[in-house]
This record gives C-alpha cells, structure tokens and sequence, in this order.
C-alpha cells in the first residue's frame, strides 16, 4: 500500500489547561478528499497547523508527503497547497497581481487564468482584494493556495461566506482537481459539503476522535439516514433533530 499522504499519530495540544488536540490518529490517502468534522472550537484548525508545523505539538507526529514540515519546511511547501481561515495577503493590490506574486514562489506554477475561470474569478483579475466580497476573498484564497500545482492541498472551512451557487462551484472544481489526482484536506461544519466531496471523514469533539470512515461507514455506524444526523448522533446532540 502507498504511504499516505498525511499521516498523524497521537497528535497532542493543549493551551494552558485545556486539551485542544487529544491523542489523535489519523492517514489521508494519496488522491482522496479527506475532512476533519467538528464544532468551531473542536480542535480543526490547531491539528491542521500541527501538521503543517505552524504550531508545535505537546506530543505525537504527523508527517507530509513522509516528512515533518517544520524541519523540512521548504521541501513541504514546494508540493503543498495552504488556505487557512487566518491567512493573510496584501489588499491593495489586483487579484491577477496577487496570482502573479504567488506564481513567482514556484518553477512549475499552474495556469492561474484557468483557476480563476474555474472558480469563478475571472471578470475580477483587475479588481483590487481589498473591493472583492468576503466570499470572493475565499475562493481567491483557494485559487492562491493550488497556484504551486500543489499534491495536497489543505483547505481549512473554505467555502465559508460564500452563498450556495457559490460553494456549488468551488465543489465543482475541487471534484475536477480530485480527478487530476490532487488531495485534498478540508475542515468544514457543512455537513452536506462533506457528503458531496469527501471519500473519507474523521469526526472529533474536544480535539479527539469519535468517528472515521467513509461517509457511508461513518452513516452506518451511527444507523442514521445521513452524514448530517451522524454527525449529531456522535456529538450527543440527537435532540436537536
């Protein structure tokens, strides 16, 4: 079998007394889409920065393409795609100026008039960051993140802020992505994002594990009609329903 393209294990974080990350074990296959599930505050965003080496764990590994991003930091970034909710670029730049400064970090850079047609940018190249809308700031973020033809991308909530046709289309060319064989890691709360996307979903509260699988498995499982109602049923929420 491959090596995975992510692997995690006994991952572990706290913040003063609280556990942000609990012993967490996790493997992202090559050319699969994979989501980390849970509540704002569940642990998503620390593991993905733990894993990208953003932050330092309190114990445990987690590994890129067989390596530590942060002692291998150039090696990683040069084959892995970032988008993260704290991501921050110039505003008073256009957005075609934006996908050129990016493509210069790179040897090989995508097409990026290509991204931008393909998540809905185009008309925009000429329109500064700082006038795009909150949702169009999204997906230029995600357009920014694949300009390096990355192997993995991690995408952490990435279609917040964007309406439904818009979320539509960034799914859209995620799929197509998928299809090229890119692999993808997305944290999400839409559980319909989930079930539309992902091969495979790990479920977490309080930064440990309560459920992994395929979506179907994870269904299963729970013996609920839908991700969604997995999701509550794991949560211990079911009351909500």
């Amino acid at each position: 079998m491959n090596e995975p393209s992510v692997s995690v294990r006994n991952l572990t974080k706290s913040f003063g007394n609280r556990r942000v990350v609990d012993d967490l074990s996790f493997d992202v296959r090559t050319s699969e889409v994979f989501a980390l599930l849970g509540h704002n505050g569940a642990g998503k965003s620390t593991t993905i920065d733990l894993i990208l080496g953003l932050k330092t764990a309190d114990g445990g590994t987690a590994k890129i393409l067989g390596m530590d991003a942060a002692k291998n930091r150039k090696q990683v970034f040069e084959r892995v795609g970032v988008q993260l909710q704290h991501t921050q670029y110039q505003t008073s730049i256009t957005v075609e100026e934006a996908c050129i400064e990016y493509a210069s970090l790179y040897a090989s850079p995508a097409d990026y008039q290509k991204l931008l047609d393909g998540f809905g940018l185009a008309a925009l190249r000429k329109s500064f960051v700082s006038k795009l809308s909150g949702g169009e700031r999204q997906k230029l973020s995600v357009v920014l993140a694949l300009i390096g033809n990355p192997e993995i991308v991690f995408l952490d909530e990435l279609t917040t802020g964007l309406d439904v046709v818009a979320r539509r289309e960034v799914w859209r060319t995620l799929k197509q992505l998928k299809e090229q064989g890119l692999t993808i890691f997305l944290t999400t709360h839409y559980m319909e994002e989930a079930e539309a996307l992902c091969d495979r979903v790990c479920i977490i509260k309080s930064g440990k594990k309560i459920a992994e699988g395929t979506v179907d498995e994870v269904v299963a499982a729970s013996g609920r009609k839908d991700l969604e109602e997995a999701y509550l049923f794991f949560m211990g929420e079911e009351e909500l329903l």
